[in-house]
């Protein structure tokens, strides 16, 4: 263990010298947890080429994604002094991606705001877990299973293709161009003026996404990217 903290430390520190070389951000990112969401999301940051020490408190689980990480360490987070020996306040970025243990998921968190890393995130089970992880001062929680549920069944229900939504209640959706809106420029149809969304972007078969603007002509078969409040951009993806 020893051996390699030192290890850990040094290859640090030389990060930080290449990364102050460069003039670029620091990316390093520590994932503790690394279930399902926790590796998935570490494999990502390590594709889009971040460094990431992935820390699970199962051995056999850091055994598997040693290989496929730029580290990954056996220990408990609830305990800060495990926290500082991996030098995790050192980074500026931390996902607490614990599964269905809620204790061990605050205790961590609290630790993490405690070490002053300035950008946490936190995975939470339920709306309640993540109420508290926010009065604790998490700066993002994510409910991966619910948000999923929830973009699922716009998809399921409607003509929507995708759906994603934000905090303040603002959508951005990508749907076949409904009837209504097809033959004619989009400033002519007064799509927001009449729906309250914005097309942002439109798609048509066979050729590459492009920006639309007021004489962008709709034509049938079009995939639209559209914005506005959720409940407009439902509305205008259910027009016939």
């Amino acid at each position: 263990m020893a051996d390699y903290l030192r290890s850990l430390r040094e290859r640090r520190r030389k990060r930080r010298a290449d990364t102050h070389a460069r003039g670029g951000a620091d990316q390093r990112v520590a994932v503790i947890g690394l279930g399902r969401f926790g590796s998935s999301l570490a494999g990502e940051l390590m594709r889009r080429g971040w460094d990431v020490l992935g820390i699970d408190t199962d051995a056999r689980l850091v055994q598997k994604y040693s290989d496929s990480l730029t580290h990954a360490a056996v220990a408990d987070c609830t305990e800060a002094e495990a926290l500082h020996q991996l030098g995790v306040h050192e980074f500026t970025s931390a996902v607490v991606a614990i599964g269905n243990d809620v204790e061990a998921s605050i205790l961590v968190s609290s630790n993490l705001l405690e070490a002053e890393v300035p950008n946490l995130w936190a995975k939470a089970i339920s709306r309640q877990h993540g109420q508290i992880l926010e009065r604790l001062g998490v700066h993002h929680v994510v409910l991966p299973e619910h948000e999923m549920g929830e973009r699922v069944a716009h998809l399921v229900t409607g003509r929507m293709l995708d759906f994603i939504e934000f905090d303040d209640d603002y959508a951005l959706v990508k749907t076949v161009a409904p009837q209504v809106v097809t033959g004619m420029p989009l400033g002519e149809s007064r799509v927001r003026a009449r729906y309250g969304v914005t097309v942002v972007g439109i798609k048509r078969p066979g050729e590459g996404f492009t920006y639309a603007t007021a004489d962008t002509v709709v034509q049938k078969g079009d995939v639209l990217i559209v914005t506005g409040k959720t409940h407009a951009v439902e509305s205008f993806a259910e027009l016939s």
